[in-house]
């Protein structure tokens, strides 16, 4: 499996000290099925997970019962580690965008970089759908992700020092 490369092609893009350490990641355009789908997901990739409503740690419900809480209720959190102490913590804010945020400092090094990809790359595929890393706080820039239409992860911001006619970061499959 062809992966980026985490020396050469990420390692600035993903900088804990540089803008912020919790990027969002989102699936947009999505149903409480598509949440399914993703828990369903969680379960058959058999990641460890943690389900928690305020302190109170329960079991993975379905997504339609998560998402038709109460006005005014607290955001339940899902927190998944697909590996090697990385971490990605969904929350339940609406069932039109499925969004979650991994930890800069958990993602240095090849190692950890192949499982988020891994990670992005079962979602994505999974759902047939787009899956975005944008800066902390939100922005309109992806910094990586899965390209549902190129079938793979690839770094889709450019390093504003890049000189003119520099090739972007480099798409890979996986």
């Amino acid at each position: 499996m062809a992966l980026l490369r985490w020396d050469d092609q990420v390692a600035w893009l993903l900088d804990p000290t540089d803008g912020g350490c919790l990027p969002d990641v989102f699936v947009e355009e999505t149903t409480a099925a598509d949440w399914q789908v993703v828990l369903d997901l969680i379960e058959e990739q058999g990641w460890v997970f943690e389900y928690a409503e305020g302190d109170a740690v329960l079991p993975l419900p379905r997504a339609e019962a998560v998402l038709s809480r109460p006005a005014g209720a607290e955001c339940p959190s899902l927190k998944v580690w697909p590996g090697l102490a990385v971490c990605a913590i969904f929350r339940f804010l609406g069932e039109e965008q499925i969004d979650f945020d991994v930890d800069l400092r958990e993602l240095q090094g090849q190692e950890r970089l192949d499982v988020l990809c891994g990670f992005l790359t079962a979602i994505g595929r999974r759902l047939g759908k787009s899956v975005m890393l944008l800066p902390e706080g939100g922005g309109t820039d992806p910094l990586l992700g899965f390209d549902i239409a190129a079938d793979r992860v690839r770094v889709m911001w450019t390093q504003p020092d890049k000189r003119a006619g520099e090739p972007e970061g480099r798409a890979v499959s996986l």
